[in-house]
């Protein structure tokens, strides 16, 4: 049995998706830049791709540009704004559990002599509002604050984010990538100016995503050298991978509702079995005001790592953080802001639900996890029985 825990860091392409795709890697494989009839073939579907993905977020299709993915979309928003600022004096604002993605572009800004202020969470992971408030000045030309985190799932208040940016004048960026699947967005009622997302988070192909930026906004490109996506990015266009996450996007919304009822069904039911049944464990994030899917629990005595390698000998696939930073050694920042010591961020495993997964599947999860928790406590050194 393979059971698949790990959505959070990418989802299997859904069946539809990958024969909507198919076409434009055979029949219709014209430049969508090029003036000749395959050109004008596969510019005609593009745009048709553009225009279904605008109306998700009751955008315009003049507002969505396509990405290589989250990370480019992160980064081409920041420094797009930072760097097309007039100002002489230029301050961001962030929060210190935002992906990589958005941190480093900042720390790359702050190198250039931008000022950052991280906002502080709540120990679930929530961003202090009246720190927010407090933090804008004269010089704030940016705040970015991901919709929903990728580790712990907290869901940040956007809308009050939002007001709060529109009362001050100032713009205002979310990273959607982890809450595409899972949440209605509509960007004029969240009044979000600019919002990054990734294909391959909601069962659409890799290496293609988007940034959604509100009309009259200015940025400068972060990649030159064509004149794609009305000059603001260049790059040739990938026609299936875009077709491939309209379409993917279109198959969330259908039956969005009814899928997060049945994840929260099944994720509250695990998550109180093994707080329950497992000693020493303990939730990250907030308890209702999380992603369906996400729970993520830290075990007390245990290396985050050691129990990510058991529950894969038993066909269980995990995270013991984001993908992104699995290679590295240190405590997840994202686990430490909720002030968490470090020893126990160290333990967190991160379970992330598809729309497939089943109670069955984690019920055996759990038995396999309880047996997995009583070995290694077994050889730890700092673990007394209770």
């Amino acid at each position: 049995m393979q059971i698949y825990l790990d959505n959070s860091a990418t989802t299997k392409v859904d069946k539809e998706v990958i024969l909507e795709m198919n076409k434009f890697m055979g029949e219709i494989y014209g430049n969508s830049s090029s003036l000749h009839y395959f050109g004008r073939e596969a510019l005609k579907y593009v745009n048709e791709a553009r225009n279904s993905i605008a109306s998700q977020f009751n955008a315009l299709p003049s507002e969505i540009f396509f990405t290589s993915g989250g990370t480019e979309s992160d980064n081409w928003a920041i420094k797009g704004v930072a760097h097309n600022s007039k100002q002489k004096t230029k301050h961001i604002i962030t929060s210190k559990i935002e992906h990589p993605a958005v941190l480093e572009p900042c720390a790359m800004l702050e190198k250039e002599g931008v000022s950052i202020t991280y906002l502080d969470v709540d120990k679930y992971g929530v961003i202090d509002i009246e720190q927010l408030k407090n933090s804008i000045n004269d010089n704030t030309i940016l705040v970015s604050v991901m919709f929903a985190n990728n580790e712990i799932g907290t869901i940040q208040p956007i809308k009050e984010i939002g007001e709060i940016c529109k009362k001050e004048g100032v713009l205002f960026h979310t990273d959607a990538v982890q809450a595409i699947d899972t949440q209605k967005i509509d960007v004029n009622d969240l009044n979000i100016d600019l919002m990054s997302f990734s294909a391959h988070k909601f069962y659409g192909p890799k290496g293609v995503g988007a940034l959604y930026k509100r009309s009259g906004v200015k940025i400068e490109p972060l990649i030159a050298g064509g004149h794609q996506e009305r000059g603001e990015r260049s790059g040739t266009t990938p026609v299936e991978l875009i077709v491939g996450m309209a379409k993917a996007l279109e198959l969330c919304a259908k039956d969005r509702e009814n899928i997060n009822l049945k994840k929260i069904k099944i994720r509250d039911a695990f998550i109180d079995k093994v707080l329950t049944n497992i000693p020493h464990t303990y939730l990250n994030g907030h308890k209702t005001n999380r992603l369906p899917g996400n729970i993520n629990i830290s075990f007390e005595f245990i290396e985050g790592e050691s129990l990510l390698m058991m529950l894969d000998l038993a066909g269980i696939a995990v995270s013991s953080g984001s993908a992104c930073a699995s290679g590295s050694l240190e405590a997840s920042h994202v686990i430490s802001a909720l002030g968490v010591k470090d020893e126990l961020s160290h333990s967190s495993i991160r379970f992330s639900m598809g729309k497939d997964t089943t109670m069955e599947e984690m019920d055996y999860v759990y038995e396999q996890l309880k047996i997995a928790v009583e070995r290694l406590r077994m050889l730890s050194p700092l673990y007394v029985e209770s």
